[in-house]
């Protein structure tokens, strides 16, 4: 996830606004980066950048997306969060305020290297690395982890080392989900509990960053091209829907070894890419 830069206007085509919108529904919450995927197509390709202000459009879709698969979810995180305020304490008021704690690192993160990670991280060659390097320990957390644990269970030493993570995951290429799940895993949840809490962990950090961009562009809203960024959205949307029901299924019958052979083909691809052309 890249957002805390400058938005600027972008001009793309509505060729350009469906291949990268569909990018970013698949790959948000699959454990192979959609930051690194929403580069590629400039580097690759030969396209512009798509700018900051589309990527934030699609994050916001497949953030509407993830909470209509996680209402439930939601509505009783929401509930048990209340009733903590109030003093009653239940299993989902806590783990409300651990998804809370859970988001600080990242937020801290993207605010103290936000510069760096725009500038000089955001390189189809950090990604090629990146890529390899995590997608090798998703591997190892899902092939060697003790998987005994449900979210509901979850402490908050668990809760921190996820959250640092996920603030982590701010280097593209890492995948946000990939590393949140691999140190689920890791920590000794099983892949469902370890999916589902990385899914619940991306909507406060997409509401933060998401709201904190909306602001800026609302300053200058002549600027942008918003039925290229309205289009992006919706096609995120109901992409990042499809995409999280299958995922789920995936991962319960065959784990996150596709993911895994996914990201180490992709990573030495970009490799020999870059080296050769």
């Amino acid at each position: 996830m890249s957002f805390f830069f400058q938005l600027e206007y972008i001009s793309l085509s509505t060729i350009e606004v469906i291949i990268l919108a569909i990018i970013q529904g698949i790959t948000e919450f699959l454990p192979i980066s959609s930051s690194a995927h929403l580069i590629l197509p400039s580097a690759v390709l030969g396209w512009q950048d798509q700018g900051i202000a589309f990527d934030v459009a699609v994050h916001v879709g497949t953030l509407l997306a993830v909470m209509l698969y996680f209402r439930q979810d939601i509505g009783h995180l929401t509930v048990g969060w209340l009733n903590s305020c109030s003093g009653q304490q239940s299993t989902y008021g806590t783990l409300a305020w651990m998804v809370i704690a859970a988001t600080i690192p990242a937020g801290l993160a993207g605010l103290i290297f936000a510069e760096m990670i725009e500038t000089l991280l955001r390189s189809p060659w950090v990604i090629a690395i990146t890529t390899l390097i995590f997608g090798s320990l998703l591997w190892y957390a899902d092939s060697t982890a003790k998987q005994h644990t449900v979210m509901e269970q979850i402490g908050w030493r668990q809760v921190l080392i996820i959250g640092v993570a996920q603030a982590i995951s701010l280097i593209p290429g890492t995948s946000r989900s990939g590393i949140t799940m691999t140190a689920g895993l890791m920590l000794g949840l099983d892949r469902a509990s370890a999916a589902r809490f990385s899914f619940l962990l991306s909507i406060p950090i997409i509401v933060l960053i998401g709201g904190y961009q909306t602001s800026k562009l609302l300053k200058n809203p002549e600027i942008y091209d918003f039925y290229s960024l309205g289009l992006g959205l919706v096609l995120a949307f109901f992409s990042a829907l499809i995409c999280i029901h299958f995922f789920l299924k995936i991962i319960s019958r065959m784990g996150m070894l596709p993911f895994v052979i996914y990201r180490l083909i992709l990573g030495v691809a970009l490799l020999i890419f870059l080296t050769f052309y």
